[in-house]
This record gives C-alpha cells, sequence and structure tokens, in this order.
C-alpha cells in the first residue's frame, strides 16, 4: 500500500475519532457554548441578556432562582431547575439575568449553553467540567422530546449522573414550553394504547420530577403587559407621554394577539427607534 493510502486511511481515522478536546482557559469569558464536530466549548465574550431588575411580573420565580444560583455558586448544595410554561415570559432571559446578576461576586461561576440536539455528547462534556474549580450552569432552552427522541436518556448522564454522579460543580438548568417535557396528548395516546398504561409514558414524564425546582410562567395580564414597557422606559430613558404610549402598546398586542414578555420588549423596540434611542 502506498504512502498516499496510508496518509489517506490516517485522515479518515483522524476524523472518526478526533484528538481529545483540550481543557479551555475557563477564565477567558464568563460563559461558553458547547459545540460538536469537533467538539469544543466556545468562549461568548458578550452574552445577550437583560437586567435582572428588568424582568416584571416573575418576581416568585426570579427569587427562588436567584437564590438557588447564589448557593450553588457558593460552593453550596443547589438543585436542577425546570423553567416551564408560556412562551415569551422571560425563562431563557431569566437565567442569563441571574448568571449575569452573580458573575461579578461569583467570578467562578460560569455559563455553558448546550443545544438540545447536542444532549448524547454531555457525558464527554461533563469529563470536561467535573475537574475544574469553577462552578457551571450547565444551560439548555427549549427543551423538549418527541416519541421516539432517545435524547432524554442522554439528559439522565446531568440528571443522575449514573454511577459516578452528577460532578459536584455542575448544575443543570432547562428551559420548557411543557411541564413533562413531551406533548400532552403524546403521553394521552401511549397511556391508552399500552397494555401497562402506567408504565407507558413514566420513563420520560418522570425525567421531568428529576428537576428539584419546577418554576412555572404563565402569561400576563395587561397591567404587567404595561409594565414591562414602563420600566424599559425608564430604565433606558425613553421620554413619552404615558398615555400615548399606552394606547399604542395595547394596539400592538391586539396586532400581535397574545400578550407577553416578548412582545412588550418587541413594542419597546420600536418605540425606542422612534425616539431615537440605541439599546445596547
Amino acid at each position: 500500500m502506498d504512502q498516499i493510502a496510508l496518509t489517506r486511511i490516517a485522515e479518515a481515522l483522524e476524523r472518526m475519532s478526533p484528538a481529545p478536546l483540550e481543557t479551555p482557559d475557563f477564565n477567558a469569558a464568563s460563559a461558553f457554548v458547547w459545540h460538536v464536530g469537533p467538539e469544543r466549548l466556545e468562549p461568548v465574550e458578550s452574552v445577550n441578556r437583560v437586567d435582572l431588575d428588568l424582568l416584571v411580573g416573575i418576581n416568585r420565580s426570579r427569587d427562588t432562582l436567584l437564590d438557588n444560583t447564589r448557593r450553588f455558586a457558593q460552593g453550596f448544595a443547589a438543585n436542577n431547575a425546570l423553567l416551564w410554561g408560556a412562551r415569551g415570559m422571560g425563562k431563557s432571559s431569566l437565567v442569563k439575568a441571574v448568571h449575569g446578576s452573580l458573575v461579578d461576586d461569583h467570578p467562578q461561576l460560569k455559563l455553558v449553553e448546550l443545544q438540545r440536539e447536542d444532549l448524547p455528547s454531555v457525558a464527554r462534556l461533563l469529563n470536561h467540567l467535573r475537574g475544574s474549580a469553577h462552578r457551571f450552569i450547565l444551560f439548555c432552552d427549549d427543551l423538549s422530546f418527541s416519541h421516539d427522541d432517545q435524547h432524554y436518556k442522554s439528559l439522565k448522564a446531568v440528571l443522575d449522573g449514573g454511577i459516578e454522579g452528577r460532578p459536584e460543580n455542575v448544575v443543570f438548568y432547562a428551559t420548557s414550553n411543557r411541564r413533562h417535557l413531551m406533548p400532552r396528548d403524546m403521553i394521552e395516546n401511549e397511556r391508552s394504547s399500552a397494555i401497562n398504561p402506567s408504565e407507558a409514558v413514566e420513563e420520560k414524564v418522570s425525567l421531568s420530577d428529576r428537576f428539584g425546582l419546577w418554576l412555572g410562567f404563565h402569561p400576563c395580564d395587561q397591567d404587567e403587559y404595561l409594565a414591562m414597557i414602563s420600566r424599559y422606559c425608564a430604565a433606558y430613558g425613553v421620554e413619552a407621554d404615558a398615555e400615548t404610549v399606552r394606547a399604542e402598546a395595547i394596539e400592538w398586542q391586539a396586532t400581535r394577539g397574545s400578550r407577553s414578555g416578548r412582545v412588550a420588549w418587541q413594542f419597546f423596540t420600536d418605540l425606542a427607534g422612534r425616539h431615537g434611542v440605541a439599546l445596547r
């Protein structure tokens, strides 16, 4: 076999089994994104987030997650958390805002974002985090599973940790529109068609039970919606007639057919732009 053929075989084997990931410099940033193909932890120079004080109408969830995260940052016991409920009500924003509010006092606290489709690689990611002196919030946004989705088995490596157990320096936060991480109609269908209905969906449904904290997010009412916009105006220095802003905000949400924190921010973005205010 000639040298060219040997070289090609060696390159193919290297692609199939890449070199082990070098432990990154966790002091390079406060947040990282986990990528696969090739596997790497990429530093995030500037996290896209809002201040914790700007999140209105979710006080109980805010305080609970903040206390849990502060204890974790201080080296004490903390629970994994599932933030579930209405879309656009600040679930992922809260995770990022809580981290941002604590990182100055606890620089060892790092946020690591993991995509749902990359869950099969989570065991290897945990191996890189396990031996570090830093504390890691492993964050997965918009987590849910379909009936033939096997990714939930990989998630157990984070929540239960197998024989080794979950690394003491890792806590897992996830957001989902579904309390049990799978559609209600799928749960009912599997229960009705199974030989043993109580066991049909137990494995997937029980996955959500492994989160120590369940934080529910519900649609906001009109007063909360308007309070969000008022808070944004005050924080970014947008000066406008209150009654005009109120009327425009109500019209804006009517055209969208819903009220949420996301809709409030979208209206405010339009309002700030019309008043010549840059959002940084």
